[in-house]
């Protein structure tokens, strides 16, 4: 293994990002014409490749090159069904019904196949359990043999869990080791007796605490939003197709790159966290991973509101889009506030910069059915910009590594 500053994402990795910048493309689809229900949903739909992805991605960042072929390409293509089967659910199809059944054996089998790959490497992940485990496997099983709109309900248990679980077991690592150093001592006495009683037996490891390259994975984890930023842009370009190219469409445009530039600039400048300051090498997995998933999941729901304006830019937004706009970005902005807490980032900048950089998108939401879509896209824009414009004491800004 190289030195943990100098490995990067490897081919494999960036093969397997491609099936999700087409799972992203197809969930941000379904928030072009919102509902709440909808919006609640895309969540569950989002979390379901989000944690595939991120399962795969810390088995990768443990094994290096020892990482398997056969795994990542199960993952990706089950990311692939995942994302074909996205628009259909809850949809119902004439003569087929929806596509809920092949969603769900598309993620319980890339999770396992997952969860198998990580034990057999003999390593406990402590940074997210819920990679190795699958707690909130359980409900997407029961939802099988369930109707609408309980299925969905229990796809909605099994996010709760799956995150509730990682996140009070990597707050007591020492904790979860040990439980599972006695699953494994329990497991290898039975393979013992099954060798006394001259039975094929299966080799037990003993599990040891993964150990994870931060280096690597800050830039797996920046990569991705680099995916969902990129389907920012694919939006608005596509939308654009076929419509009068007029001063609105013009307008529009210059704004949503101008939102989408913003974004990258604060990742850029400072880390995944869009924090000044921060070190995302001290922020703890259980605060670090859900605000990436909050952060990636609100930049996709502003890039569908865009591709709406793009659309139709000069017509006032109805049915919830411009919520979906306004509430994406705050939620974004939201999850970059709480690590700026963890971080311990500056009074100043938390008060004046973040808190507001959350309120206002809102703001722009409640009044954005009287606006034409350009001039939500503008003053979404405009509070972008706001967090651009801070200056650290001393006025010098480096730019940070993805991670």
């Amino acid at each position: 293994m190289s030195e943990a500053g100098e490995r990067h994402a490897s081919w494999l990795e960036l093969f397997f990002d491609l099936v999700v910048v087409v799972a992203v493309a197809q969930l941000a689809h379904r928030l072009q014409h919102p509902t709440w229900e909808n919006v609640a949903l895309f969540a569950v739909l989002y979390y379901a490749v989000w944690s595939i992805w991120t399962s795969l991605t810390l088995y990768a960042n443990v094994r290096a090159e020892q990482t398997h072929t056969r795994s990542m390409l199960i993952g990706m293509f089950g990311i692939a069904v995942m994302a074909a089967a996205a628009p259909d659910v809850a949809h119902e199809i004439t003569g087929v019904g929806t596509h809920d059944g092949w969603f769900i054996a598309a993620y319980i089998t890339c999770r396992i196949s997952a969860s198998q790959s990580l034990q057999a490497a003999g390593t406990v992940m402590t940074a997210w359990p819920a990679a190795q485990l699958g707690a909130g496997l359980a409900p997407w099983f029961a939802s099988i043999w369930m109707e609408p709109p309980g299925r969905y309900v229990m796809w909605g248990l099994g996010v709760v869990l799956d995150v509730g679980f990682s996140v009070l077991q990597s707050r007591r690592p020492e904790k979860f080791i040990d439980e599972m150093r006695r699953q494994a001592e329990r497991l290898e006495q039975r393979e013992r007796r099954r060798l006394l009683n001259g039975r094929s037996a299966h080799v037990v490891r003993t599990a040891v605490p993964a150990v994870l390259d931060p280096a690597h994975l800050g830039e797996r984890l920046g990569l991705f939003v680099i995916i969902v930023l990129g389907e920012a842009v694919m939006q608005v370009v596509v939308a654009a197709s076929g419509h009068d190219w007029g001063l609105p469409l013009g307008l529009a445009a210059v704004a949503g790159f101008g939102l989408i530039v913003s974004l990258w600039w604060l990742t850029l400048h400072y880390g995944l966290s869009a924090v000044p300051g921060a070190s995302e090498g001290g922020l703890k997995s259980y605060i670090a991973l859900p605000a990436h998933f909050a952060m990636t999941a609100g930049i996709t729901a502003t890039a569908a509101g865009m591709g709406v304006v793009a659309a139709a830019p000069e017509e006032h937004l109805h049915g919830g889009t411009g919520w979906v706009m306004g509430g994406g970005l705050a939620v974004y902005f939201a999850a970059s506030a709480v690590l700026g807490v963890a971080a311990r980032a500056g009074r100043v900048w938390i008060w004046v910069w973040a808190l507001p950089s959350v309120v206002l998108p809102l703001a722009v939401a409640v009044v954005s059915g009287l606006l034409p879509g350009w001039g939500v896209v503008a003053l979404l824009l405009l509070v972008a910009l706001w967090r651009v414009t801070y200056r650290p004491r001393g006025g010098a800004v480096e730019a940070a590594s993805p991670a």
